[in-house]
């Protein structure tokens, strides 16, 4: 018989035919960052970032996705003959970003075999026959996440591949001649052999291809020189008892503790261990912000590269796209260049400039990045390129004015200054974050309307664009997120289809994704994704020596659209303001800011008395007031004569002297006087 054989196979080495295992890695014993076999004594390198785990028996090996694979040398690699069996126990956290091996014997070459597992949960026997891959896969979704599964693939040359999962036949395919061997190979668990682009990618050339692995925890995986039959796998399945696997189920980080004030606080947030270890930070890489009369935060997160993210009471995130530009579309080109790009934050930083009772200031820097980790427009004498500063001056009430700005002539013709951004946590469906009408929008003479998921989106208006002013996505939470922008403003509005509705589709590159791509649809909710990011706006641009920059009011609140129409004018159209004092002078209303700004001349300070001019087309809501060098403290305010103590104030020491920041709550549509009284000393 095996004279036979060799005359059929002639160049194919093979292992006697037998059900004991020739290659098994059980990681039972892990010494060194070697795994070693019992059976045959080989001991395999462990290469990346790894942890012991609970496996289906005794230990498992728990892999990160980014940096861990299993390696056994071609010394140590058996080949097959004219069949075998390949067994494994994976319990998946996320999908791999493409066809990813459980086990690949392949090289840089079509030789070899392989068992893999798809982006999209599928399971694949893959052997490599007239110098092409042949597959023998699954259908979608045979793979759910966080659950034991027992994957077998069985090759007979020259009859039929098949692929089992949990001892049930889920695919099989006939196959005609037999398997070609790479001359030098090695064994790769866990990861691709050769670098590869995501799937479901949107533009290639802003795509760069990578090594990526499985994200989970794999145990007792076996190669046997005979093809088992279907009561053999059955009877493999269930040789164990499985239990739940220690994977936890994933979600943006929770800040659980709210300290209880108004502030900025340093911290390092968690995502999960395997997304957490890659980064080589100390203690204090994030900011958050809190608020004492609100459950809502502000996260400043390395996960969406810095860009700010509001946080409404029950964990639904809202964040925004930084300044984007691109070159002319083409294959060829870098994709877009953003801050979603720089996934290492290599050109994003953020640092808090102001922290006090009455005013958070929080400085976003970045620069416009490619998935290449090429920067947009260098100057070719300088080698300076585009970098954009944005600042959020964020107050007690929960709102924030965004300023961004940049120098003149750094960003080109093609470029985008805004795009919400509402993000979905893995096994998030868009019906669980939005309602129906999804956004409200309005301008500033109260004209509101909802933007909806429809059954035709096409069939609805499209002449919205040089009206609104105002948006809020509808979450399905009590506190909203909205912008508000100076009259304009340019909004495109565009409706959705209802059949997204219960999905979880958007794009999963952004956030916290590591794939070097421009772009990838969400096929499953295994990964955050943000999604229906319109209405996008192309705000009023304003110039200011060499810099341009333009100006948003965020806030996530309960406010109703109507309440924010209001409160929209009273920025955008802030009353005027008056003052009597001596040494004061009144040096503006800062839009960049959503602040009145005085400054005391003087060396002395003394009472300070300013009026402002509320009406219903200004309406005074919430004003915050800077005094620069205020130098004393504050014992009361007056409203109309009347002290209140529904108001905050800081102080700011500076190298020349010490500035006040006050700001009170309250809400009039009549004049207003407000009385400064210092601290008489």
């Amino acid at each position: 018989m095996k004279k036979l054989l060799l005359a059929l196979f002639p160049i194919i080495p093979f292992f006697a035919l037998s059900q004991e295992p020739v290659m098994k890695w059980d990681f039972e014993n892990i010494k060194n960052r070697n795994s070693i076999d019992f059976i045959t004594n080989i001991t395999d390198t462990i290469e990346g970032n790894f942890e012991e785990a609970d496996g289906v028996a005794g230990k498992g090996l728990r892999l990160d996705g980014f940096t861990t694979r299993v390696i056994r040398q071609e010394p140590n690699l058996k080949r097959p003959g004219i069949e075998f069996t390949i067994e494994a126990w994976v319990a998946l956290g996320e999908y791999p970003w493409n066809w990813c091996p459980v086990i690949t014997t392949e090289s840089d070459e079509v030789k070899g075999y392989r068992l893999m597992i798809g982006p999209l949960g599928q399971v694949s026997l893959q052997t490599a026959i007239g110098e092409q891959w042949i597959s023998c896969t699954s259908a979608n979704e045979t793979l759910p996440l966080r659950k034991w599964m027992h994957l077998t693939g069985i090759y007979k040359a020259g009859k039929e591949m098949s692929v089992y999962v949990n001892g049930e036949l889920s695919a099989s395919l006939p196959i005609h001649g037999s398997m070609t061997f790479p001359a030098n190979a090695k064994c790769v668990i866990g990861m691709v052999a050769v670098p590869g682009k995501p799937s479901d990618i949107h533009r290639t050339g802003g795509t760069v291809a990578e090594y990526y692995g499985l994200e989970g925890i794999i145990d007792e995986i076996k190669v046997t020189g005979q093809a088992k039959t279907a009561e053999q796998v059955k009877s493999s399945f269930l040789k164990y008892t499985v239990k739940t696997p220690d994977i936890a189920v994933r979600k943006l980080p929770k800040v659980d503790k709210n300290p209880g004030r108004f502030g900025a606080f340093y911290t390092k947030l968690k995502y999960y261990p395997g997304w957490d270890n890659l980064w080589p930070v100390d203690k204090d890489p994030d900011i958050v912000v809190c608020f004492d009369k609100s459950p809502v935060k502000v996260i400043f997160w390395r996960g969406t590269r810095y860009g700010p993210s509001w946080i409404s009471e029950n964990e639904n995130w809202m964040t925004d796209q930084s300044v984007e530009a691109w070159e002319e579309r083409s294959e060829n080109n870098e994709g877009c260049f953003e801050h979603m790009q720089d996934r290492h934050c290599r050109f994003s930083h953020v640092r808090i400039i102001e922290n006090n009772d009455a005013r958070v200031v929080v400085h976003w820097r970045y620069a416009l990045v490619s998935s290449h980790n090429s920067t947009w427009m260098p100057d070719p004498k300088t080698g300076w390129e585009a970098w954009i500063d944005e600042y959020y001056y964020i107050y007690p009430d929960a709102t924030s004015i965004r300023k961004v700005s940049w120098n003149k002539g750094t960003l080109g013709k093609n470029v985008q200054y805004q795009e919400s951004l509402p993000l979905l946590h893995p096994g998030q469906m868009k019906g669980d974050l939005l309602n129906i009408d999804y956004v409200h929008v309005a301008d500033y003479e109260n004209n509101i309307g909802p933007v909806s998921f429809v059954e035709k989106p096409k069939e609805q208006p499209t002449d919205w664009a040089n009206k609104y002013t105002i948006q809020q996505y509808n979450f399905k939470s009590e506190n909203k997120p909205f912008i508000c922008f100076e009259p304009g403003n340019k909004m495109e509005i565009r409706w959705n289809h209802l059949s997204e509705y219960d999905r979880h589709v958007g794009c999963n590159h952004f956030p916290v994704g590591q794939a070097r791509c421009d772009g990838r649809s969400s096929k499953m909710a295994d990964r955050p994704s943000h999604c229906d990011s319109f209405p996008i706006s192309d705000p009023v641009i304003h110039g200011n020596g060499v810099r341009e920059f333009w100006n948003g009011l965020y806030g996530m609140t309960q406010m109703s659209m109507t309440d924010l129409v209001s409160f929209g004018r009273s920025w955008a159209y802030a009353p005027a303001m008056k003052l009597t004092g001596e040494g004061f002078t009144f040096k503006g209303y800062d839009k960049s800011q959503r602040c009145y700004q005085v400054e005391n001349t003087s060396q002395q300070t003394g009472q300070l008395e300013v009026n402002l001019q509320g009406s219903k087309e200004s309406p005074v809501i919430n004003p915050a007031i800077f005094v620069k060098n205020w130098n004393s403290d504050i014992t009361k305010i007056l409203v109309n004569g009347k002290e209140t103590k529904n108001f905050r104030v800081g102080i700011n020491h500076q190298l020349d002297g010490n500035d006040l920041v006050l700001f009170i709550f309250m809400h009039a549509t009549e004049p207003v006087r407000i009385t400064f009284l210092p601290l008489v000393k």
